[in-house]
């Protein structure tokens, strides 16, 4: 895999990582120790993984929430609202509009930014807490620590930042609770089942197999939203633009939903501020391609939907983005039951193997 830094700077990229890596390992050292470590008063549920860009975060903290507030709990969601934008980041907007009854706390300090809900009459009733890209916020201790881990990008043949893009080596899945490979319709079997051979080895059993799927659209037209199947897609000419860490996947669904290739595609740095340049080029991409719809994620929406979106003159689809499994399915449901209803002063659950 090659170096996110730019190709100039790539010859350091060797130096930089042995840095990295000793800073790392004087945090982990520390954390290990437990030290700044707090447990709150109310169970933890973490989602998170070892690299950098998307596997899966997003569906599956949505999936999690699903399952608590079905279950009869009452969940907030924690993040760090990375690039805030009027107070919310993407995520934290794309949270907050698929479960407007849910708390969502985006702050740089979760913890202090838990506190601060708990004492509220709206926090008080929060039982249960999803840490969104927790897995290296260890500062609040968990009772579930799931770490995803995309089926079609290894990281087990990967090197730390910036060398590569792992936060942190394979190794560290020793403490985490389990592992959930995503995008798993994507590899074949054997591709699936060494990957789970090796994240035992490291000390994680993989508990469940997953992939995206688009259960339907919400299609913006004339300053209004409806919602369609995915198969309203069929025939259109569509441009797609991204701005989040793994777009190929988004780009090869819509191919299979419009029954052929988009007809232009902008992949944009992740997390994209949507700066007039580049709403002013996504029309010229519209245009130019003879477009008929423009179809972007939903977390682009959060940014495009306060940009004037009219100004496209097209429809403008975002797929509803939901997980679903190969297997183990119900016994991830069983885990955040059981998450959910720990004591946090017993600790983490430790589980005695993988799938069977």
């Amino acid at each position: 895999m090659t170096s996110p830094l730019p190709a100039p700077l790539r010859p350091l990229a060797p130096a930089l990582e042995a840095l990295y890596r000793v800073g790392l390992g004087h945090r982990t050292r520390a954390f290990d120790r437990g030290k700044g470590v707090v447990t709150i008063d109310r169970p933890v549920i973490s989602v998170g993984n070892l690299s950098v860009g998307g596997t899966g975060k997003s569906p599956t903290v949505a999936f999690l929430v699903q399952a608590l507030s079905d279950a009869g709990h009452t969940p907030a969601i924690a993040m760090r609202g990375y690039r805030a934008s009027n107070g919310l980041s993407d995520e934290a907007d794309a949270y907050t509009r698929a479960f407007p009854e849910i708390p969502v706390i985006a702050q740089a300090d979760r913890l202090l930014g838990l506190l601060q809900h708990f004492g509220s009459e709206r926090g008080e009733r929060t039982d249960v807490v999803v840490l969104d890209d927790g897995f290296q916020h260890r500062r609040i201790a968990r009772q579930l620590d799931i770490v995803l881990i995309d089926a079609t990008r290894s990281p087990f043949n990967d090197r730390l930042l910036p060398a590569g893009y792992l936060r942190e080596p394979p190794s560290t899945l020793a403490r985490a609770t389990c592992v959930v490979l995503t995008h798993c319709d994507r590899v074949d079997a054997s591709t699936r089942n060494a990957l789970a051979s090796r994240a035992l080895d490291a000390g994680a059993p993989v508990i469940a197999r997953s992939r995206h799927a688009w259960s339907a659209l919400d299609v913006f037209s004339a300053n209004d939203d409806e919602s369609h199947p995915t198969d309203w897609l069929k025939g259109r000419r569509l441009a797609v633009v991204t701005a989040i860490g793994k777009p190929d996947s988004v780009i090869q669904t819509a191919t299979a939903a419009a029954g052929a290739p988009p007809s232009a595609v902008l992949n944009l740095k992740d997390h994209d501020p949507y700066a007039p340049g580049t709403l002013a080029k996504i029309e010229r991409l519209i245009t130019d391609h003879s477009a008929d719809t423009l179809l972007v994620t939903d977390k682009d929406w959060s940014k495009l939907r306060a940009r004037n979106p009219e100004r496209f003159g097209v429809p403008i689809a975002r797929p509803r983005l939901g997980l679903g499994f190969l297997e183990g399915e119900d016994r991830l449901r069983g885990l955040i039951a059981e998450a959910a209803a720990r004591d946090p002063d017993d600790g983490p659950i430790i589980l005695d193997g993988p799938i069977h």
